[in-house]
């Protein structure tokens, strides 16, 4: 076995993880492969002999090429990392599977993925290589370029946003606020009436901001019946909602790829849902507090 040989080896042990650490920063498999071909390239470039801990310093790469990536999107508005690098081995297939990049978000959290892409680019980095990785402030420090207690901070910033905040007074509990929109979003993606308006006030008002009813959505609706009927036609937009707190009560998002096209708010009376408000007006979605709902 060649030198190169033994290095793409020793790659493709780190590839999986490094893949996952990737994906969490940035939120797409494709820009996570890219990451982690890059990292290969510069290992590749570099004298790897001299390098102790290999496993340490292909996740210190892949985190800044991350990081770089997400300040450039965030100062460019750009969504990608460019062209992609020349693949080292093999697994061709994966920056364009969208089942396994579906498969990838169940298992981070469709609505911890959402959040993410909300925080700051050096705030994702600390959260995410210490809260779910388990990286010390002292290596990660030194990925975004601060001091150890700068770096705490950041992930303190970044936890208490993921982490959420109390609930809404009289709204109920968060555990019945969950049944009830759990039990909301299965009926209509089965495209259930009788689900529906088990649920629902019979006076139920839903409004629908002017963004989002340029898809035809008409922008107020008033009764459950009424409204019911017409909901059931679109139950295949709603499949990939998912569950979170939308400030400060449990509401719904819709983020393909985790980036948010849809918000939903709930108003609920005598436990049943006796509002709908269906955010997506960018400036709108902005201005929302998203948090991981507490288990």
């Amino acid at each position: 076995m060649t030198a190169q040989e033994w290095l793409a080896e020793r790659f493709e042990e780190n590839r999986s993880r490094l893949r996952a650490v990737a994906y969490r920063m940035l939120g797409s498999l494709g820009e996570a492969e890219d990451a982690v071909q890059e990292a290969w390239l510069r290992l590749s470039r570099s004298d790897a002999g001299n390098i102790e801990n290999l496993n340490g310093w292909l996740t210190t790469v892949v985190a800044r090429v991350c990081l770089d990536a997400l300040r450039s999107r965030k100062s460019r508005g750009e969504e990608s990392l460019g062209a992609e690098p020349q693949e080292p081995a093999r697994n061709k297939r994966a920056a364009a599977d969208p089942e396994q990049e579906a498969m990838l978000a169940d298992s981070v959290g469709l609505a911890l993925l959402v959040i993410l892409n909300r925080l700051a680019p050096a705030e994702r980095v600390a959260f995410v290589l210490h809260d779910l990785f388990g990286l010390s402030f002292e290596e990660i420090a030194k990925i975004v370029e601060r001091s150890p207690a700068a770096t705490r901070q950041l992930a303190s910033r970044a936890r208490r946003r993921v982490r959420g905040i109390s609930p809404e007074p009289n709204a109920g509990s968060i555990s019945e606020q969950r049944a009830l929109i759990d039990a909301f979003l299965r009926a209509l993606r089965a495209g259930d009436v009788g689900g529906l308006l088990a649920v629902l006030d019979p006076d139920l008002i839903v409004r629908v901001d002017a963004v989002g009813a340029r898809s035809g959505a008409p922008e107020e609706v008033h009764g459950a019946q009424n409204w019911a009927t017409g909901a059931v036609a679109f139950s295949r937009l709603i499949r990939p909602a998912t569950v979170c707190l939308v400030n400060g009560t449990v509401g719904a998002v819709w983020a393909p790829g985790g980036r948010l096209a849809r918000a939903l708010r709930f108003a609920m009376k005598d436990g049943r849902i006796s509002e709908i408000e269906v955010l997506a007006d960018p400036a709108g979605l902005d201005a929302l507090e998203l948090a991981v709902l507490p288990e």
